[in-house]
């Protein structure tokens, strides 16, 4: 079992923030260090402001050595695919192979409004995510010398010199995931190294694995190619007055997140974290609301990775 960190910072939060939430992540020996693509807060005032995903990682790329970089997920919605395949394979290339490529449809209706992003109906994004995503790997793909071309809907590329290639070849491991019954699956099993479930619980979980399972099959592809994930709120404390003031300082309730999330001491995370490991769960991304609390990332470190390590 892997324990990755992943941040919110539309919430608020500076490069600076993020760099010192990345750098202890790399230090205490988290698998990857990964952040939404949002341009607006959801609840909250989200001062400064936001800060762009893939700028963000550049920075990341070179400010960091070793630990895993990432999007969970970059939105279909808000960039090209063909100028979007040049810039992953670009901090690919910075970070010296350390990319993985979250991508999904977007859904965030007033984020799009509020920055002047065309919102397509929910059957036009996905269409878009799935020309999006033969263009892009078929950019990365296509042999260097030659040429890559592609005629869709909502796509057109005339004879691209499919440039630069990422520095993991053939591409960075592409991270997709949602609740979606079919479109969902069936491209994951065409497209991702891995599956990732959001906010769910155990049984759901078991449902939206076996669901891409299927999809595996049906296409051909052994299901067990993927990894299979899943993204949790943190708030883990060593006694219940620490738990609740990690909880009141993200807003939520201690019996909420308890239920709904990874919460509790952390004996209790360790228990949790084996009842997902029995769903087939292989990674864990912990979302880290308070990105000024290292200390939350140094107790997990010390006293939940190792008791899980052998998942």
């Amino acid at each position: 079992m892997e324990l990755r960190i992943f941040t919110e910072p539309q919430q608020g939060a500076t490069y600076d923030d993020l760099l010192a939430v990345a750098q202890a992540a790399e230090r205490l020996g988290y698998g990857a260090f990964f952040r939404s693509d949002h341009y607006l807060a959801m609840n909250a005032e989200g001062l400064p402001g936001p800060t762009d995903a893939w700028i963000t990682l550049a920075g990341l790329a070179r400010d960091t050595s070793t630990i895993r970089l990432g999007t969970l997920v970059t939105s279909a919605t808000f960039r090209y695919p063909g100028p979007l395949a040049i810039s992953v394979a670009q901090v690919d290339a910075m970070s010296g192979g350390r990319v993985d490529f979250g991508f999904g449809a977007g859904w965030f209706e007033e984020e799009h409004r509020a920055y002047g992003i065309p919102f397509p109906n929910l059957k036009e994004r996905f269409d878009r995510l799935e020309e999006y995503l033969a263009v892009i790997t078929g950019l990365w793909e296509t042999p260097e010398g030659e040429t890559f071309s592609y005629e869709g809907t909502h796509v057109r590329i005339e004879n691209s010199p499919a440039l630069p290639k990422p520095h993991q070849r053939p591409h960075p491991p592409i991270v997709m995931g949602g609740a979606g019954k079919k479109r969902t699956p069936a491209l994951a099993a065409r497209y991702a190294d891995e599956f990732n479930v959001p906010f769910k619980s155990v049984e759901e979980t078991t449902t939206l694995f076996d669901r891409v399972r299927a999809a595996c099959r049906e296409a051909g592809r052994d299901p067990e190619d993927l990894t299979y994930s899943n993204a949790l709120v943190l708030c883990c404390g060593r006694d219940e007055a620490e738990i609740a003031r990690r909880a009141a300082r993200i807003g939520r309730e201690v019996d909420e997140l308890r239920e709904n999330g990874l919460a509790g001491t952390p004996q209790e995370l360790v228990d949790k974290i084996r009842t997902f490991a029995q769903a087939g769960t292989q990674r864990i991304y912990l979302q880290v609301l308070d990105l000024a609390d290292l200390d939350h990332l140094e107790l997990v470190a010390h006293e939940v990775m190792p008791a899980i390590a052998d998942l």
